[in-house]
Formats: C-alpha cells, sequence, structure tokens
C-alpha cells in the first residue's frame, strides 16, 4: 500500500485544495480516510471551507482568460499527455481505486482505463469542435452558429466511481476551453488528490496557469457554495437523486446551468425467446460487479413466466460460487460495500422486501471474521418480489436483485421497467428481432440507455451517459455531449450595400 501512495505522490496528511499543484491548507479539521477493505487508514485530509472557494475562483478566472484563448488543438495536446501520464500510473492507480473505493482490481483497472479513453476522446474532439451554417432570407447575408466555452466548469463527484467521472467532465470541458473545480466524495478523497497532481504536472511543464484544473476536498457545504456561485456557469453533480434536485434547486434559482447524473432503478428483461447463458451472465456481474454500486447496476430482473423457474435456479445456484472477499486478489469477484452505513441500507432494504412480502431466495448476511473485519462484506442477495413494493421503487446502493415475473408480450415487461421514478440504464435479452425492436422504439425503454443483449451495466465512452426522469436527464462523455459545457451563438453577417429586415419589415429612417 505504502508504495502504491509513494508512486502517486500521496502523502500522509493532504492539504484541502489545491490551484494547479498549489496546495493549501485551512483551519478546518482534518479526516481520516480508511479502506473499505480492511479498515486501514490510508491517509488523512484538510477539509476546505466554502470561503476557500472565492480564492480557487479568482485563480480560475485568471486562468480561463488564457485559456479560452489556446487554439483548440493546442488544448486536445495538453489532454493528450494527461492521458499519458495516467497510461503511466494506471497500475498504481488502479489500486489506489480499490483500496479507497473497495471495488475489485479489475474494475479499479477498468475505470482507470476510461479517463485514458475520455483523453484519446477528448484529443480528437479538439478538432471537431464544429458549428453549423444556414441559409438567411435576407440577401447578402450569411447565417452560422458557432460554440463557445462557458468559463468555469464545476463538477461534483461521487464515491463509486472516485476518477472516471471527472475525467468524463474535466477532459471535454477543458478542450472545449473551460476551466475546472473539482470537489470530490469526502469518502475517496486520495483518488482525487493523484488525479490532480497528475494534471498539474502536465499544466507545469507546459508552463500554462494552474487555475486550469483545481481540487477542493469538502463537505455538502462547499458543494452548496458552488451550486450557489454565479462564477460557476455550469454545475455538474453526480450522486442521489435527493442531492441533485438541492443542485438543481440551487443553480435553477440563478438561472445557471446543471448537469445531473442520479439514481438508477435498472432493469433487465429477459424474454422467453432469450440466449440464457448471455442473460444470466450479464444479469450477474450488472447486478454484484461493484458490490451492486454502480448507477447503472442491475436492480431488478424481470422474466418471462415460462422461464422464470429455470433462471431463478440457474441464479441460486451461481450465486453461492461468486468468491467475497479482498478485493486486490485475482480470484475475488465481489469486494466490501463502502462503509457500514451502506451495510444498514443493505439489510433493511431486506427486511423492507420481507415485509412487504417478498422471498429472500439466497444471501443477505454480512460476514464476519478476520477475512471480513471492516464489517463491510455482504453476501449478495438475491429476492423474489413484486414491482409495486415501495422498496423495489427505490434505489438501494448495494447488491439487491429482485426477481419479477411477467406474463404475455414483451409490452407488459416494458410497463414494469418503465414504472419507476428512476431512468438510467435498461436491457432486454431476446433473439426475436420484433421485441428488440419495441424495447429501443418511442414506446419502449424510457431510460436514457438501452440495451439490446447487453447488460445494464459497463457502458463505453463513446455514447452519451445519462438517464431521464429522477436520473436528472444529464448527459456526459461520449456523442456529443461536448456542447453542454459551451454557449451556444447565432451569428449573422451583412455584407451588402443596403439592411434589408428580417420578415421583410419596412422601417425608413
Amino acid at each position: 500500500m505504502k508504495d502504491i501512495l509513494k508512486e502517486l505522490n500521496i502523502k500522509d496528511s493532504e492539504a484541502a485544495y489545491a490551484i494547479g499543484n498549489n496546495w493549501h491548507e485551512t483551519n478546518r479539521e482534518k479526516i481520516k480516510v480508511t479502506s473499505p477493505i480492511d479498515g486501514s487508514k490510508l491517509g488523512e485530509v484538510n477539509m476546505a471551507n466554502p470561503s476557500d472557494l472565492e480564492k480557487i475562483l479568482d485563480e480560475a478566472k485568471a486562468a480561463f482568460k488564457v485559456w479560452r484563448k489556446t487554439p483548440a488543438p493546442v488544448r486536445g495536446e495538453i489532454v493528450r499527455q494527461i492521458g499519458n501520464k495516467l497510461r503511466e500510473k494506471k497500475e498504481a492507480l488502479g489500486k489506489l481505486v480499490t483500496l479507497e473505493m473497495g471495488k475489485i482490481y479489475q474494475e479499479g483497472l477498468g475505470e482507470v482505463q476510461e479517463m485514458i479513453d475520455i483523453c484519446d476522446f477528448a484529443v480528437g474532439l479538439s478538432r471537431q469542435l464544429h458549428g453549423f451554417t444556414m441559409h438567411s432570407e435576407r440577401p447578402d447575408h450569411r447565417m452560422y452558429e458557432q460554440y463557445h466555452p462557458l468559463g468555469t466548469v464545476g463538477i461534483i463527484s461521487a464515491f463509486n466511481f472516485p476518477v472516471a467521472v471527472w475525467s468524463w467532465n474535466a477532459m471535454l470541458a477543458a478542450v472545449c476551453g473551460n476551466v475546472c473545480i473539482w470537489k470530490p466524495s469526502e469518502k475517496t478523497p486520495l483518488t482525487a488528490v493523484a488525479c490532480q497532481k497528475i494534471a498539474a504536472e502536465v499544466l507545469a511543464e507546459n508552463n500554462l496557469p494552474e487555475g486550469i484544473f483545481s481540487l477542493i476536498i469538502g463537505k455538502a457545504d462547499v458543494g452548496e457554495a458552488m451550486s450557489k456561485s454565479k462564477r460557476i456557469p455550469l454545475i455538474s453533480a453526480t450522486g442521489s437523486t435527493r442531492m441533485g434536485k438541492r443542485v438543481a434547486e440551487v443553480v435553477g434559482a440563478r438561472l445557471g446551468k446543471s448537469l445531473l447524473e442520479l439514481g438508477g432503478n435498472n432493469a433487465l428483461i429477459i424474454t422467453e425467446n432469450a440466449d440464457l447463458n448471455k442473460a444470466i451472465k450479464a444479469t450477474v456481474f450488472g447486478a454484484v460487479g461493484t458490490c451492486g454500486q454502480r448507477c447503472t447496476s442491475t436492480r431488478r430482473l424481470i422474466i418471462h413466466e415460462n422461464i422464470y423457474d429455470t433462471i431463478k435456479e440457474k441464479l441460486v445456484k451461481i450465486y453461492p460460487t461468486l468468491s467475497i472477499g479482498n478485493p486486490l486478489e485475482e480470484t475475488t469477484l465481489v469486494g466490501p460495500l463502502n462503509d457500514v452505513t451502506a451495510v444498514e441500507s443493505f439489510k433493511k432494504a431486506i427486511e423492507q422486501a420481507k415485509q412487504e412480502g417478498g422471498k429472500l431466495l439466497y444471501g443477505g448476511e454480512v460476514l464476519e471474521g478476520s477475512n471480513y473485519s471492516s464489517g463491510n462484506y455482504v453476501v449478495p442477495a438475491l429476492v423474489e418480489a413484486e414491482n409495486h413494493y415501495s422498496i423495489v421503487q427505490e434505489e438501494t446502493f448495494a447488491p439487491i436483485l429482485y426477481l419479477l415475473k411477467y406474463s404475455g408480450s414483451v409490452e407488459n415487461a416494458i410497463n414494469m421497467q418503465n414504472d419507476v421514478k428512476q431512468g438510467l440504464s435498461s436491457a432486454i435479452f431476446t433473439e426475436n428481432l420484433i421485441e428488440a425492436e419495441k424495447f429501443l422504439s418511442h414506446v419502449g425503454s424510457d431510460c436514457g440507455i438501452a440495451n439490446v443483449n447487453i447488460g445494464t451495466s459497463g457502458a463505453e465512452i463513446g455514447g452519451a451517459f445519462g438517464g431521464e426522469k429522477d436520473t436528472g436527464g444529464g448527459r456526459e462523455s461520449g456523442s456529443d455531449a461536448w456542447k453542454f459545457y459551451m454557449r451556444r451563438q447565432t451569428n449573422t453577417i451583412n455584407y451588402g450595400e443596403d439592411l434589408p429586415l428580417a420578415q421583410g419589415i419596412k422601417f425608413d429612417v
């Protein structure tokens, strides 16, 4: 562990905020950062005050004046260099993600690879920040649209993807000409410190202003201050629906922009025309990957009644074979929950499901013993339930899979899937073209992500990521998500000798 921290230049005690590689202490308390794996101390971090934000914003404003004038392909070159440094640090950073968050090492590596991939995507994007031209109704006039950077982008990220979500936002925002201020989860600050130092190193090597990338480590009051600040045109926030509604309320009150990535209550439909082997594999990864702590985790499994018992039996046989333990060990498939609060939510959700009429088929225990000393290890649960149960309607950030039965046509399954407040990710397994197309049609899945013969979890960076309803409506990462980090401007140029007015209006003076 010490070797990993040393390689990433993580100190025993880290400062509260950084402007580039200029680190600052505050008069606020320090918190201990522990690993969910065994409860061991990883380090400590100083907490920032909301008032510290103004110092960062001053530097960000100055940096923006330089950065926005830097040609977009040159900005892309800086992002390319960041991506290369992430490649050099991939193994160490992936292990730190595992140590601090608790996901298995393969997933830690995968998260760092997402950062590398989005850097590559952003580099290409830096030469494609296009506008549009259109014909004017007036003679000797030309019209076009172009995009300009917003200024300062505030990024509030969650513990479950402690580095990838920052990169989705920061790398796109950067090539668009913005500067970024990042508030990570106080549960996973060390991975953020590592990324800040990597980005700051690139800035220094290129003699660029430190305020292009800044970091502030703090509690909810710091996030509130960011949301309230009129100096931050865009707040990108990832977390619970409750948190997102507060961000939307505060940012909306000042007519700012918010990009929200919130809760998911994702369903996977298995029709009687499905390839069951593929469906089962996708179901298990979606339900237990990251110990159920992905916003895209599979929480509801909607199975046709003709194959329900077959699927149930297969899952009940597979679940006991899942290796639970230290996520740094190669054979481990399920690591710990992030903390004891998550464990309590896991237990309460199962009890509530039982009280509402559900049946626990497997799992649900909290593991004890020397190998599980942190108290964060649980056995993933399979629960027979009904879609209308109040607990099934909610997102529990833990490995609980609700088995739901449907009869009749695929439309019935789709209606069940859509009958929740959230709308992030969805999937169907079928070899029937008509069922697949109905699922993808305008009357099909109401989620931002809809997959056929692929699980709910594990999105590629090339597509826009986000969802509808209580998921917040935001879109990050690929496709044309870059436009959200810019302001749109319509331009009209008159190159004639007269001044005709639109709509043929006559106004002679």
